[in-house]
């Protein structure tokens, strides 16, 4: 069996977690606690004029900070909003002759961690700073764990956590040490609301689809595999709610969105992790040149609600997302960058390319992955601000429409930003027999080897065969937009719970050191 190993501060805090129990007082009660304000609104509004309307308040929050003064206390609770000064003075919490409650309890008993219930009145100390004055003090759950130690001084932080395997794989202290943390996803989440005020004021259709799917189709990706039980066949975690989407254009719907968590059973770096949030919509009786006027629309919107302008600062870099952006094809920026005109060239000559630009390629690599590495090694990392790579080779897009000026090509674009992918978008493909031909195609490239191939989803070629009107579809990664609002550079920073390795629980190794 194993042995769950406490440190020193870890076993004190247990016994004195017992000593509670035995002083007949719950550490964890049960009974609701009355909030009434928060630290921020305290902070904010009150003023020495209106004093009078802040005699009686009522807050709760982790106590972070003790500054003991004998018979008083200055000390620092965090609640959900913010942080506050209080002041405990034993007189006011224990008004009777015993004080030991206080000298026992608030002095020997009480940990920096612990969660607190406090009224009192509002004031302002001597040196100016808006502080809550407790009248009553309950605490409202033990902490068994030291916090990390950070030093702040005012707004400054002079010993910040910044240990990625602690930050990603403990989020929850993070939360609690770090500041600005909470803040990214305050803002992840003003993006998520500003993208669907946008759709649903448009008249969009927010719907939900299926996440196991019994062919994973929508993407070319390496999907999850798992076992459906009942049923007794193999399912997939989604790569992409795509085909999904569109079967409700043929049903009828005009303009369908969806915030999608999909699955890619692919590598990890900063900005890519096996699980993701993309936004796809899809809209009917439009193409990719009015997909490119919406996205720019919307883009801006989200900067604006969660930054208040559209300029961000991602590092080195500047980005503006203020309307309009770049448009540029993909052979302009292949042979921007490279030199090589590569519109008319085969599968042997890009071959060839490659090699004089050092590029590694596979023998199941086609055409389309051929001018897909040129343009993700040489090109992408270029383009900084907002620009619209558009009207991609047909063997690069099987579910995108041919098009209808540029033989070989489709109407298709990818927004780059930051010198990374943001948005995938086409006109989509609504003629079902060369659907079946994109498909039949994708097939042999899998026979090659290339795992990312698409299946044949002859479900969806069925519904296409009913029908479906002109259509404009987009793919947003709602990770990496959101890693430009906030200014971060890595995926993880902008997940609450990014994959991990699992952890070797403690004991696990002295358990099988035994056995062995």
């Amino acid at each position: 069996m194993s042995t769950v190993h406490l440190s020193e501060q870890e076993q004190l805090r247990r016994e004195k977690l017992a000593e509670l129990i035995m002083m007949g007082i719950e550490p964890y009660p049960a009974a609701l606690f009355p909030v009434t304000h928060y630290s921020t609104e305290i902070r904010e509004q009150f003023t020495e004029e209106n004093k009078d309307q802040w005699t009686n308040v009522c807050l709760a929050g982790r106590l972070m900070s003790i500054r003991d003064m004998g018979k008083a206390n200055f000390a620092v609770i965090q609640d959900g909003k913010g942080k506050i000064q209080v002041y405990i003075r034993r007189d006011d919490i224990c008004p009777g002759e015993d004080k030991s409650l206080y000298d026992i309890v608030w002095k020997k008993l009480i940990d920096l961690g612990d969660f607190i219930g406090i009224k009192g009145f509002v004031f302002k100390t001597k040196t100016g700073e808006t502080s809550v004055h407790v009248t009553e003090l309950t605490l409202l759950g033990k902490s068994l764990r030291p916090l990390p130690v950070v030093k702040t001084a005012g707004d400054q932080t002079f010993d910040e956590v910044t240990d990625p395997e602690f930050r990603y794989r403990q989020r929850y202290a993070d939360l609690i040490v770090n500041p600005g943390v909470k803040e990214t996803f305050v803002k992840r989440s003003k993006m998520i609301n500003s993208i669907r005020e946008f759709l649903n004021n448009a008249g969009a259709l927010e719907v939900d689809t299926p996440v196991l799917q019994s062919i994973p189709g929508g993407a070319a990706a390496r999907p999850f595999i798992t076992h459906h039980n009942a049923l007794d066949v193999p399912f997939y975690l989604r790569i992409a709610n795509e085909l999904y989407l569109k079967r409700l254009i043929v049903g009828g719907f005009d303009w369908v969105y969806e915030f999608s968590r999909n699955f890619r059973n692919e590598g990890m770096d900063r900005t890519h992790n096996p699980e993701f949030t993309i936004l796809e919509f899809y809209v009917a009786y439009k193409d990719y040149q009015w997909m490119m006027d919406t996205t720019e629309a919307l883009l801006e919107k989200a900067a604006i609600d969660v930054n208040g302008n559209t300029e961000v600062v991602v590092g080195n870099n500047t980005i503006s997302f203020k309307a309009p952006y770049r448009r540029v094809t993909i052979f302009e920026a292949i042979e921007e960058h490279t030199g090589f005109d590569v519109s008319r060239m085969n599968e042997e000559q890009l071959r060839s390319v490659c090699k004089q630009l050092n590029l590694p390629v596979e023998p199941s690599m086609g055409k389309g992955k051929l001018i897909d590495l040129i343009f993700g090694e040489k090109c992408e990392h270029h383009y900084i601000q907002p620009t619209f790579i558009t009207d991609y080779p047909v063997e690069m897009s099987p579910l995108t429409k041919k098009h209808r000026d540029k033989p070989g090509l489709v109407e298709r674009f990818e927004l780059m930003i930051n010198g990374k992918e943001i948005a995938n978008a086409y006109t989509e493909l609504n003629d079902p027999i060369d659907q079946r031909e994109r498909f039949e195609d994708q097939v042999k490239l899998m026979e090659r080897g290339d795992d990312e191939a698409m299946f044949i989803d002859h479900d969806f070629l069925r519904a296409l065969e009913y029908g479906m009107p002109p259509t404009a579809g987009i793919g947003i990664g709602i990770d990496r937009l959101c890693m430009l609002l906030t200014g971060h550079v890595s995926i993880q920073d902008v997940l609450l719970f990014p994959q991990m390795r699992p952890e070797k629980v403690a004991g696990e190794k002295e358990e099988k050191e035994e056995k062995e």
